[in-house]
């Protein structure tokens, strides 16, 4: 039990750090750690892919979306200063998208996510982030996905922090 309240405040820790350079890095910035690019989600029901990766560790997010124009999104991808935690978090800055999502997954490669959350609004303009409903989305070893028949086609921001095999002896 003892373990697990710790991983627990080292990844709240992480979080409140990741959260904070991908509110302060500037866009196409590269730390060492951490890393923060825009890309563009594109309307009209097909499925697309865009990934972003530090060292061995990716983050890819794929989706389909329909209605309105292109959104401008950002990825920030983080890996921590010790190598065990790799995040991934994807989010409109303007706040609520106003594309309807078929479908989404976040998938990360090379670790098993502990923590994950998506949110139909982000914190931007006084508003506050508003996570999904739980039943909307499912969270597996490597992967966030939407749940059919239960997602509401609303989608903000996806986060996402797995733990790397970098455990030391």
């Amino acid at each position: 039990m003892a373990t697990q309240n710790n991983f627990s405040a080292a990844t709240l820790s992480f979080l409140l750090i990741f959260v904070s350079n991908a509110a302060f890095v500037p866009v196409d910035a590269a730390a060492d750690g951490t890393k923060t690019v825009e890309f563009n989600v594109k309307p009209g029901g097909v499925v697309h892919t865009f990934t972003e990766g530090i060292r061995e560790y990716e983050c890819s997010f794929t989706y389909a979306s329909q209605g309105g124009t292109n959104e401008q999104w950002l990825m920030n991808v983080g890996l921590s200063d010790d190598d065990k935690l790799f995040s991934c978090s994807v989010w409109r800055p303007q706040g609520k998208s106003y594309l309807f999502f078929t479908q989404f997954k976040a998938e990360l490669k090379g670790t098993k996510i502990q923590y994950a959350n998506a949110y139909s609004q982000t914190a931007a303009a006084g508003q506050s982030d508003m996570p999904l409903k739980p039943e909307e989305f499912s969270v597996g070893d490597s992967t966030v996905t939407h749940r059919d028949g239960k997602f509401s086609a609303q989608l903000s921001k996806l986060t996402a922090i797995g733990r790397t095999g970098h455990d030391e002896l």
